[in-house]
Formats: structure tokens, sequence, C-alpha cells
């Protein structure tokens, strides 16, 4: 089940790309304000409908309280109740760790996919070789490990993707949801950073440690120690990029 959507029309895309220009925002700042691509902010101001999710940045890189569109008594607060019916809402996280949990994967898996899919476009019309630093926008760049930055090509991130949507269909197929590869485990990492402006930036308040799953189902912190850190990550350390994809947890 897709995320529920706001109606778009010519009068909406008008008052948003109106309300840019009197704050003197540049769409790219706009939609960095916003927490989505440039193309995403672009079909925002063409009319185009808004996903519900979307909502809050919006009305965050805008200031208003809520979309014009909507009714004076409504809000951009979050409702996560509002997710329970997407296919990709895990019951086994949800009864292990909470409902924000369970929706912070709903959340983050689809705004990492369509950040994801807004990087291949652009590298697909880039010399072979050229990687998401050399990106005009790219809102994966800055949440990588930085000391790999020039690996991250488009068959990187087509890597990417296809661990993402193992991660999706296991909680789909409501299977374990096992990382048995390093790429695995920065999926659902990048899962939870992704989601946390909308839950952690606003009225709604998530359960304390509710970021903390994915460490609870890694059994460490090793991806933050050895990838986030000033740590130096040496050819022979299985978090070393040539060894991502490699499986190597969990084995039996």
């Amino acid at each position: 089940m897709s995320q529920r959507s706001i109606p778009g029309s010519h009068d909406l895309g008008k008052t948003i790309k109106e309300r840019r220009i009197e704050l003197n925002l540049t769409i790219e700042e706009a939609a960095d304000r916003a927490g989505v691509g440039l193309k995403t902010w672009c079909r925002y101001e063409a009319g185009e409908s808004i996903r519900q999710d979307k909502a809050k940045g919006i009305c965050k890189a805008l200031n208003w309280r809520a979309l014009p569109s909507l009714d004076e008594q409504d809000d951009c607060s979050l409702d996560i109740n509002e997710y329970r019916a997407n296919e990709y809402w895990s019951k086994m996280l949800e009864e292990r760790f909470g409902a924000t949990a369970a929706a912070s994967f709903v959340i983050g898996s689809e705004i990492l996919e369509d950040h994801i899919n807004e990087d291949l476009e652009e590298l697909s019309h880039m010399p072979n070789g050229s990687h998401v630093g050399q990106l005009g926008i790219s809102f994966i760049a800055d949440d990588l490990p930085p000391q790999f930055l020039p690996r991250y090509d488009y068959e990187f991130l087509y890597a990417l993707r296809c661990a993402l949507h193992k991660m999706k269909e296991c909680v789909r197929y409501e299977t374990d949801l096992v990382a048995h590869s390093v790429i695995e485990e920065l999926v659902l990492y990048l899962v939870i950073e992704e989601s946390r402006m909308l839950l952690e930036d606003g009225d709604y308040v998530p359960e304390e440690g509710w970021d903390d799953w994915i460490f609870d189902l890694f059994d460490d912190i090793d991806i933050v120690t050895l990838l986030y850190s000033d740590h130096y990550v040496t050819k022979d350390n299985i978090y070393h990029f040539d060894h991502w994809t490699d499986e190597q947890f969990y084995m039996n």
C-alpha cells in the first residue's frame, strides 16, 4: 500500500513557488530544507500531488504551520498510525522495539529509495566512474561513510538499492530481518537516518531509544564505530568497502 497523498493543484504549486520566492530561497535551498530532491520540489511547484510524509518537510522549508490546501485545523504533525496499513510495516519490529521502530522502517525505506533513484538518474547521464560527491545535489552523499566517497558510483548505488529491496521484502513477508553483509547493515542504518527528521522534529514524541533497534539486530555498533568515526578502515578489515557485499554475518 502506497503512502497517502495530498492532491496537487495548479494553485497549490503556485502558492508554494510564491512562498519560496518570498523567503528568498532558491529551489535547491528549499529542497534541502524539506529533505527532498531537486526534481521532487520542482514537481511540487508544478502542482503535482504531495506524499503525506513529505508535507512536514515542505512546511518546515516554508515556515508554514500547514499546507494551504489543508483545513485550518490540520497541521503537519506526524501520526504513525497512518503507516500501519503499509505493506512494509513490520509486526516484528513493533512487537520487539515499539511502534516508532516499525514506522521508522516504513518512512526511512521509502525516503531512502527516492534519494537513491534520484542519484541513479543523475549518474546515468554522467561519465562512467562518476560518484555521488560530484552531483550538484545528493541527499545520500553526506549520509554515506566519508572514507569511501569516490567509490559511490552508479554500480554501488544500484547494489545499495538491491540491498534495500531485499530488506523490504523481508519485512513484507515477515521473515527475519537479518543483515548478512555490511551493505545490508548500511541500508538499515540509512533507513534510520532518513526517518529521523520526521520522527524527531515535530510534535510527535518517539519512544526513548527508538533508533537502537538496528544495533540490537546487529548485536553490535561496529558500523558506527568503524565507518562513522575517525577510524581508518584498512583493506583487510571486513568493513572496508571492498568487502561490503560479502555475506559474512549470521551465516550457518
